[in-house]
């Protein structure tokens, strides 16, 4: 189901908790939401629809990848950078790294690790502080 996307600065201050089986659904409205809105978005995270759960998903190339309590294991090449947001107006100045190493379970809560580098990692890194209630 294609949902909202929460503007309000204050609920996305709000840190989110590890995810669960019984978080299925949130999964799946992510991936709606985010096809929804692929002309402007290339992540999200579930706070954005107000969920308050470490469930992020980024677009690879045609395929929309989710990642379920994500967590950066190995980080390197720390780079100065801006960055927009569907919650927020305009560019913000951040600070990202250009490789990492995410531990996270799949969308078949299957644990997974992966490298990632250049603009896949940043938007990782951006939707991963949307769960810490980072905004930039």
């Amino acid at each position: 189901m294609i949902r909202a996307i929460n503007k309000n600065v204050s609920k996305l201050r709000v840190k989110s908790d590890e995810a669960s089986l019984s978080d299925k659904q949130i999964i799946i409205d992510l991936v709606d939401t985010l096809k929804a809105h692929e002309d402007e978005c290339v992540g999200m995270a579930a706070n954005m629809i107000g969920e308050y759960k470490r469930i992020v998903i980024c677009q690879m190339g045609p395929f929309a990848v989710p990642m379920i309590n994500p967590r950066i294991t190995k980080k390197s090449k720390l780079y100065q950078t801006k960055e927009g947001c569907l919650s927020l107006m305009g560019e913000r100045p951040t600070t990202r790294y250009e490789n990492i190493t995410v531990e996270y379970l799949d969308r078949k809560f299957v644990q997974q690790s992966q490298d990632f580098s250049g603009l896949i990692a940043q938007i990782i890194q951006h939707e991963m502080d949307h769960c810490d209630g980072i905004i930039i």
